[in-house]
């Protein structure tokens, strides 16, 4: 019994070892596992980040901030001073504003722009201001996008710097970029924060930009489709470069697989002949396009010849569209319109009669009141 006593006693003893040890482990364990825990947990942050996008042709500008609030502090000055400093943190010891909170403010583009009228690469940067209190801010971008603050501000990493000038604004509340006055190929940004307003110019190069990347997309699967040459020869037309617009109607028109002759093209190609003062030319195709076109396109053709002031072709195409669409409402009334043109107000009027007895209903008004004028020897072009 002494012997078994002995070897329950040393058991029991290398048990609680054990025991001992899974149990330290285990809370070892608990000690990671909570600490992990308490880094991985996301809390707002007091100022919220916000994001703001503006798109200029087909470039995307997209600003990105902290969105600090006054709460009744001096900004101007004071939360925010005035040109370069040394806040005792980080490595910087002339560092700028970070033209928001927290982390840096970034802007970035899809492609090249220029900024009040200075270059600046396609990509994303750290947007930092430096303001005087005249007025006067000095913009900075710098390769530098994932520092907190300025604190760390290299000028070595600025890419582009320019000045621009404040103005005052209306109160606002909470930090805010905007896009104002933007038209076809630019975009003005603001800061709007406090009573202050800090405006900077975008240009893009929206012609050229998308000139480049139809020419890329007719390389790719894209260009296997006859409508991708057919709208790529239109933009390069309407955006007056008429060698690369005829180079690309005429791959819509003949040498590929997909090729044929269609209205849209034949007379695409006739109007850029045209603008290269290929006069002649341009009628022959327009001939050919008016025998492949539905009512209503051979009725913008002909107005869009009348509106040229080529008014002899474009009633041979009015009358052929009546004759070949059997009178249809578009037809007669595209006739009237050719009728008017060459100061023939009889057959006008006759030829918008017939097309108000087979026009839709909602198109009856604008038809009697171009009977009227047609009526007073008016012309309805």
């Amino acid at each position: 019994m002494g012997c078994n006593y002995l070897a329950f006693q040393k058991l029991k003893k290398k048990e609680m070892k054990q025991f001992r040890k899974t149990l330290g482990l285990f809370l070892c364990l608990l000690t990671i596992t909570s600490s992990t825990l308490v880094a991985q947990i996301t809390l707002p942050e007091a100022s919220q980040r916000g994001t703001v996008s503006q798109r200029v042709g087909i470039t995307d500008i997209t600003i990105d901030y902290g969105r600090p609030s006054v709460k009744g502090r001096k900004i101007w000055g004071e939360l925010v001073p005035y040109g370069f400093n040394n806040f005792r943190f980080g490595t910087s010891t002339a560092a700028p504003w970070r033209s928001g909170a927290n982390y840096n403010t970034t802007i970035d583009f899809t492609h090249d722009v220029k900024i009040e009228g200075k270059d600046i690469k396609a990509g994303t940067y750290g947007l930092h201001m430096a303001l005087q209190e005249d007025g006067k801010v000095t913009l900075i971008f710098s390769t530098n996008t994932t520092s907190w603050g300025s604190y760390f501000y290299k000028e070595s990493e600025d890419v582009l710097r320019v000045d621009v000038l404040s103005k005052e604004g209306p109160q606002t509340e909470i930090l805010t970029y905007t896009f104002d006055n933007f038209d076809a190929t630019s975009a003005t940004a603001s800061l709007k924060w406090d009573k202050k307003v800090i405006p900077f110019k975008i240009e893009v190069n929206v012609t050229d930009i998308v000139m480049k990347g139809i020419a890329d997309d007719l390389r790719n699967p894209k260009g296997f489709q006859q409508s991708s040459w057919d709208n790529a020869a239109s933009y390069a037309y309407n955006a007056g470069k008429l060698e690369k617009a005829l180079e690309w109607v005429n791959a819509s028109i003949s040498g590929n697989f997909f090729s044929k002759e269609t209205f849209s093209n034949l007379s695409l190609k006739s109007q850029i002949l045209r603008k290269q003062g290929k006069t002649s030319e341009a009628n022959e195709l327009i001939t050919k396009a008016s025998r492949l076109g539905n009512s209503s396109e051979l009725y913008q053709l002909g107005t869009q010849l009348i509106a040229a002031g080529e008014k002899d072709i474009a009633f041979t195409v009015l009358k052929n569209n009546v004759k070949d669409n059997k009178g249809a409402w578009p037809s007669n009334y595209g006739l009237a319109k050719g009728y008017a043109a060459k100061g023939d107000y009889k057959n006008a009027i006759k030829s918008i009669n017939k097309s108000l007895n087979v026009a839709p209903d909602r198109f009856k008004n604008r038809l009697n009141s171009e009977l009227e004028k047609l009526k007073k020897g008016e012309n309805i072009n």
